[in-house]
């Protein structure tokens, strides 16, 4: 297996091909000179707002620094490239129209092959599964919600998968095809689902201000379009605001980050259990995820690590393994950032333990590997080990 080049390496080579020094990068990313210098050489990790300045600053895509799509354990490049010709076909499929209830089970198995961050496993079925979904539809009466309705959810996990593997045209490509069956569906809570995934693409850009935007319309057409149901409307409206809370945090907007998080606290009232709808997980438990991870992009790790702490200690069993991968992630970004490598290592130990297809992908993952690696690789057994399925080390 390659060495997959890490993205302080795609950022050194980037900078010196445009002829830039590392003073004149710093200054148009708005970073210091000392934090791009530590990037570059692997001390330090570069976080998804930085990778977005660096970008802008070399007028290069985000995927560029990262090195996506990653070459390594997790990818299948074969499935990925039948899922995309099935993608293309959106409107041409070639399967028959299936058992409907063969179909239905088949579609909640890859719902939860995707809430278990099995991506590999989703990935085998989707293509056919697509097809079939889709030629139901197409042969259904006019009118007819339920159908379009399972198409629009088959295409939410595959955006997942091709976001989650790195394949970011392919996932473009698949939000809008999620849109279009959703607009077929006459489903408000389908839209607010192909909403989500359109907003996650620009926050994949670091594109923040429109993905914001891309929320705030879907609330907007939400709170018009849907009825007085309380669990439906909590959970949509709540979903949309955990994703706003992401993109503002990240764009350093505080005030619009608490506006999202009280709103988000709002609605999760009425879920005190977390509850998985359309493809979306909202309760009070991913609340209290969202919370912790605005607070590391906020600059707060240290109130992170606080909120944290009994996650840690009894992790919440209701949620499933890519919510609870993606927590141990941000947990083990804040205990680096606080210097507290050991804790830091064994976050991610149970990021790799409960949602190991993630962890292998995910870029926070990688870069805290990275990070630790180059600190601590002769000390640290386990690190290798999670080098090794990151791709980022032979």
């Amino acid at each position: 297996m390659d060495n997959t080049p890490a993205p302080g390496e795609n950022i050194a080579v980037l900078r010196k091909a445009r002829g830039l020094g590392q003073a004149g990068l710093a200054r148009a990313a708005g970073i210091s000179v000392s934090y791009l210098s530590k990037i570059e050489i692997g001390t330090r990790p570069v976080t998804p707002p930085v990778v977005a300045a660096l970008a802008k600053a070399m007028r290069v895509p985000t995927q560029r620094i990262y090195g996506q799509p990653f070459l390594g354990p997790s990818e299948q490049a074969a499935l990925l490239d039948d899922l995309r010709r099935a993608v293309r076909r959106y409107t041409l499929p070639r399967e028959d129209v299936p058992d409907p209830a063969q179909v239905s089970a088949d579609v909640r198995t890859a719902m939860e092959l995707r809430a278990q961050a099995k991506y590999l496993e989703l990935l085998t079925m989707l293509p056919k599964l697509l097809g079939q979904v889709t030629a139901t539809a197409l042969s259904s009466a006019p009118g007819e919600a339920g159908a379009w309705t399972q198409v629009a959810d088959v295409y939410g996990c595959a955006y997942a998968a091709a976001h989650r593997l790195a394949h970011s045209d392919l996932a473009d490509m698949i939000v809008s095809r999620q849109a279009w069956a959703a607009q077929q569906t006459w489903n408000p809570e389908a839209e607010v689902a192909a909403a989500w995934n359109e907003a996650g693409t620009y926050q994949s850009a670091g594109q923040y201000d429109d993905g914001l935007a891309i929320i705030e319309r879907a609330i907007s057409k939400y709170e018009t379009a849907a009825g007085q149901d309380a669990p439906h409307r909590a959970m949509s409206l709540g979903s949309l605001h955990l994703r706003g809370i992401v993109l503002a945090s990240r764009n350093k907007d505080k005030q619009a980050t608490a506006d999202h998080l009280a709103k988000a606290r709002y609605h999760a009232t009425n879920i005190p259990k977390d509850v998985l709808w359309h493809n979306l997980t909202f309760g009070q438990g991913n609340t209290a995820l969202y919370e912790l991870a605005a607070h590391i992009e906020l600059g707060k790790p240290d109130r992170a690590a606080e909120i944290a702490s009994p996650l840690v200690e009894t992790p919440p069993t209701f949620l499933m393994p890519s919510r609870l991968g993606r927590m141990y992630i941000d947990i083990a970004r804040a205990r680096l950032d606080m210097k507290d490598h050991e804790g830091a290592e064994e976050a991610l130990d149970r990021a790799f333990a409960v949602a190991p297809q993630m962890a292998e992908a995910h870029p926070m993952a990688r870069e805290v590997v990275r990070v630790l690696f180059v600190l601590h690789q002769r000390a640290r057994p386990k690190l290798m080990t999670m080098a090794k399925r990151t791709g980022l080390a032979t």
